[in-house]
This record gives structure tokens, sequence and C-alpha cells, in this order.
């Protein structure tokens, strides 16, 4: 099976946005900082999700992202399908020309594997991954490496 870093980026962006997007929209260089994603490949990323109406762009000063509907309403399948990707577990990409043009031995059997990793998928909101301790928990150490950095100098340490 292949998932290329491009669904799996689209999706830790979306996750990173369900979590962080409660009060007020994140701006794109906000993630990027926070999961070392490059902002222009972000940008690409999101003018896709955008598209699916996935997310809904904030313009101007406090500006950013916001989720387009509920965190529950949104699912890992359909961050992945609104970038373009495919969760394809033939060598074929389901064409069925996997062995000299013809349907290899195990092309069903593969082809099945990829509907169930859909599924799969499909059952997963982002809410369900904000709800995990394990997720929470590494957002809390982005969160905290990424609060240290942006931090500014207090006035009375600098006299």
């Amino acid at each position: 099976m292949r998932l290329t870093t491009r669904g799996r980026y689209a999706v830790t962006a979306m996750l990173d946005l369900a979590l962080h997007a409660t009060e007020r929209p994140v701006p794109l260089a906000d993630i990027s900082e926070r999961q070392g994603i490059s902002l222009s490949y972000l940008e690409q990323l999101f003018s896709k999700l955008r598209q699916s109406k996935l997310v809904a762009s904030v313009r101007g000063p406090g500006g950013g992202y916001r989720l387009s509907r509920a965190a529950s309403e949104i699912h890992v399948a359909q961050i992945i399908d609104s970038v373009n990707e495919s969760v394809d577990a033939t060598n074929c990409g389901g064409k069925g020309d996997c062995q000299a043009g013809e349907v290899c031995l195990t092309h069903t059997l593969w082809q099945e594997l990829s509907g169930e990793i859909h599924h799969f998928l499909s059952n997963i909101s982002l809410q369900k991954l904000v709800d995990r301790n394990d997720v929470r928990s590494v957002a809390d150490r982005q969160l905290a490496g990424f609060n240290q950095k942006t931090a500014t100098i207090p006035l009375t340490a600098v006299q």
C-alpha cells in the first residue's frame, strides 16, 4: 500500500487545524512551524482542501483557516481523496494490467484490501483523532515548543 507524503501531510495539517482552530483561524505558517511541513506545500494542499470544501479561509489580520464543518463530520478518507490521493494496495494502480497487461493472480485480493483500508479511514473522523490521549499529548508537546519559539521577551527584562 502506498500513501504518499501528500496524503500524510494533508491529514496531519487537518488534524492540527482541528486541534487549534477552536478560538480563531489558524495561519498556515503556524501549522508549518508545528508540523515541520513547508509553507508552500501547505498552500498547495489547502488549495485542494478548500476546493473540496473541507476548510474555509479567513482573510485579513488574524486570518487563516478553519474547518468548514464540525471535526466529527470530516473523515480521514475525505481528506486523502481531496488531495487526489488513493489508498491503493495494487501494483497497477487498480488498472488490472499488473502482469504483462493482464490481471495478476492476486489483483482482486489487493483491490479488496484497498477497499477495506478506504472503508476503515472513512470511519475515522478528525474528532475521533482529536479525542485520543496520544494525539493530545503530542499536540501539547508541539504547542509548548511552538509557544517557546514564538514567545517574546518581557520589556522589563530588556533594560
